[in-house]
């Protein structure tokens, strides 16, 4: 455990080493962007000087990480509003769409990917697997921009863009999350068909399958009673990887649909150049990632307390 949790230490102080530098080399001058074309060399220097960003680029980062450490993120140097009071009213918003996306594309990834394993040499095999080839081939912001024009431009059923706070009515907040939502975890649901299919047809092959089988399980209970579980291991290992494409997918999502979460606030702050809070949305979007791929590591063990056995031998 002890090694665990300093491996996901030092993993988080390296990425916020990456996300500095690369902020850093954003090209662009902060000062100018503020003040504006007309402002003079003096006046740059001077705001420069009030931002910090003129110091030495090790000074800047040791600044900026111990002010972390400490649960400060810094201030906006446009507004002057703290980071952290930036980023929490947007938290709702994100983890909605990333949590119910997720959860949408692994209803949907179950049973195609049963159907598409079981049934791979009859007709709804192969359409099922079609299909998920055809969704991926899909980019998120194009199904969102299908979505809109169908079910709230021509149909009217849904708000075609904005949000409704949870605390205002869970109707406003579920019509608001619809589209977005089935937006995202349709395509990421056809992503992971194809790795559900591979496998359960690893558990196919099986022994403890065959014999299920043999006296006189159906296919679809054999694969339920024992397939799930077996699989579970490979699925838990996707769906940590997969984490970061559906966050990447709902920073898109959320310019297509103009939700007020952190993908919106991450590329609004790019173009103004305020860089300290682009920092804080990204290291805090490095450490949930960071924190899944944790917890999908400590999930093995639940799932197959084999896996403890070999740990502590």
């Amino acid at each position: 455990m002890l090694a665990r949790l300093g491996i996901f230490v030092a993993s988080l102080l390296a990425a916020s080493l990456v996300i500095f530098v690369i902020t850093q080399a954003l090209p662009g001058d902060v000062a100018a962007a503020i003040l504006g074309f007309g402002a003079t060399p003096e006046q740059l220097a001077a705001k420069r000087a009030e931002l910090g960003t003129d110091r030495p680029f090790l000074i800047q980062y040791a600044d900026w990480i111990g002010g972390v450490l400490h649960g400060d993120f810094g201030r906006s140097w446009y507004s002057d509003i703290p980071v952290a009071t930036l980023i929490a009213p947007r938290l709702e918003v994100t983890s909605s769409l990333v949590l119910l996306g997720l959860a949408l594309a692994l209803v949907i990834a179950l049973p195609l990917g049963a159907v598409a394993a079981l049934e791979r040499r009859q007709w709804q095999g192969f359409t099922t697997s079609a299909l998920a080839q055809f969704g991926m081939a899909i980019p998120a912001f194009w199904a969102g921009i299908l979505l809109v024009f169908v079910f709230a431009v021509t149909l009217r059923w849904f708000p075609a863009n904005g949000y409704s706070p949870l605390a205002r009515g869970l109707g406003p907040w579920a019509s608001h999350l619809v589209l977005p939502v089935v937006a995202l975890g349709a395509v990421q649901g056809a992503v992971l068909i194809r790795y559900v299919r591979s496998a359960f047809l690893e558990v196919l092959g099986e022994d403890y399958y065959r014999t299920a089988r043999s006296i006189g399980w159906t296919r679809w209970r054999a694969l339920a009673r024992h397939g799930v579980r077996n699989a579970a291991l490979s699925l838990v290992t996707v769906l940590g990887l997969q984490l970061a494409t559906v966050i990447v997918g709902a920073i898109v999502i959320e310019r297509v649909f103009v939700l007020p979460g952190l993908g919106s606030l991450l590329l609004d702050m790019v173009g103004r150049h305020d860089l300290i809070v682009v920092r804080g949305v990204v290291l805090l979007l490095v450490f949930v990632v960071l924190l899944i791929n944790a917890a999908v590591d400590i999930s093995y063990a639940l799932i197959d307390p084999r896996l403890r056995t070999s740990g502590r031998a």
